[in-house]
Order: structure tokens, then C-alpha cells, then sequence
């Protein structure tokens, strides 16, 4: 695997679209200025692709988005979320319950509801908007470009991040991310690597901040 090194003269990150991303995430894509998303790869199941979590007066919650029939074997662009389960009502809901108190909910919760109740068909559409919408929260200029073609091989100019961030993993494998607390909305252990929603949610500008303390050098 590519040794991750902000000194290199990788011009941007290539890596797949995750469903309102983990920290991991974004401590990966912090360095660079473009980001080549994955959109000739295959689903992965069991991945951050339609999954994330967060953090509820009960613990750790996971949100999945429902997928019709998702495969191995199925284009990542042609993953069609399962909207006959009510999943924007249960996200909500949890969100809602879980980050009403937060300092900068109100600030970002009704942007966030409108996108998130939007009649998505397909799995990366949903993806790239709401990534799109956490970048421009965190006030980052990023260059999305989406590929044309799927190579496992690492292409020039580029550091390869594909398939590289696995769930509930990312901590221990000290690639890209580095527990800092912040204050969190529950409980007096801090809980690393959550969605980027509970970061924002709970520092608000200050994101970044923790972003870049958070990042392996």
C-alpha cells in the first residue's frame, strides 16, 4: 500500500463515496485539493458506502441506508436506495434525538433534513450531495471530479485511498486518523471517529480545527 505522506506530490485523493463520512474520511481528504470519487467501482456491502454512526444517549447507533439488491457485482452508480423502508423518518428522528441540544444543530438541521428528505432513487447520488454539503459546513474548496473507469491500480498524480477506510476499523489502522476529543453530547468517554455529523454538530466552525489536530502527519 502507498505510504501516506502530505509531502508527496499527489495533486489529489482517490477514494469511494461513504454515506455522511467518518472523520477518518475526512482527515484523509483534508491535505488535497481534488478528490477523485469512485463511480465505475462495484458496491461493497458491509461498508461505509450506505452506512454510518453516531452517537445516542444509549451509545453507538448505527444509520444504514436500504438498498434494493446491492451486490459485489452491481456499478456503484446503479445502487437504488429501498424507499419503501421509511429510513429518512428513522434518521431523523435518531438525529434529532440524539443532536437537538447540541450547540450548532439548529444551525445546520434544516439544510441537512432537506437534503436527507429528498426522493433519492440512487445510493450515490444521496452520497456525493450530502458530501457536498459537509464540505461546503467545514468551508473546504475541494475539486470533486467522478471517474470514468475503475482501476485497482494507483493512478499518477494521485494518492490511492480506495477501499482503504473499513468500518469500526479506522482507528486501529493509524493510516490517516488520530483520536482528539472534543466535547461530545453524551456520557464522559470520549468516542472517536463518528460521523462528521456529530463533530459539526458539536463544535460547529470549530471543525476543522479538530480536523487538522486529528490528522496523522
Amino acid at each position: 500500500m502507498e505510504k501516506y505522506q502530505v509531502g508527496c506530490a499527489c495533486q489529489g485523493i482517490r477514494i469511494e463515496l461513504h454515506y455522511l463520512p467518518s472523520l477518518t474520511y475526512f482527515t484523509a481528504l483534508l491535505p488535497f485539493d481534488t478528490v477523485r470519487l469512485e463511480a465505475a467501482e462495484h458496491y461493497g456491502k458491509q461498508s461505509y458506502r450506505n452506512r454510518c454512526y453516531v452517537l445516542t444517549a444509549n451509545g453507538i447507533d448505527r444509520l444504514t441506508v436500504p438498498v434494493l439488491n446491492g451486490t459485489h457485482k452491481q456499478s456503484i452508480r446503479e445502487v437504488r436506495i429501498d424507499n419503501r423502508q421509511a429510513w429518512p423518518d428513522r434518521h431523523w428522528r435518531c438525529l434529532v434525538t440524539a443532536y437537538s441540544k447540541a450547540p450548532f444543530f439548529e444551525y445546520y438541521a434544516d439544510d441537512f433534513e432537506r437534503v436527507l428528505r429528498r426522493k433519492w432513487v440512487n445510493l450515490f447520488d444521496l452520497n456525493l450531495e450530502l458530501l457536498t454539503l459537509c464540505l461546503q459546513w467545514l468551508g473546504w474548496s475541494k475539486k470533486l471530479q467522478l471517474t470514468e473507469t475503475f482501476d485497482k491500480q494507483s493512478v499518477e498524480g494521485f494518492f490511492n485511498a480506495h477501499d482503504q477506510i473499513q468500518v469500526r476499523e479506522s482507528i486501529q489502522n493509524g493510516r490517516f486518523y488520530k483520536p482528539v476529543a472534543y466535547q461530545q453530547n453524551f456520557g464522559n468517554v470520549f468516542v472517536p471517529d463518528l460521523s462528521i455529523l456529530d463533530l459539526i454538530f458539536c463544535q460547529g466552525p470549530s471543525a476543522t480545527d479538530v480536523l487538522k489536530q486529528s490528522r496523522i502527519q
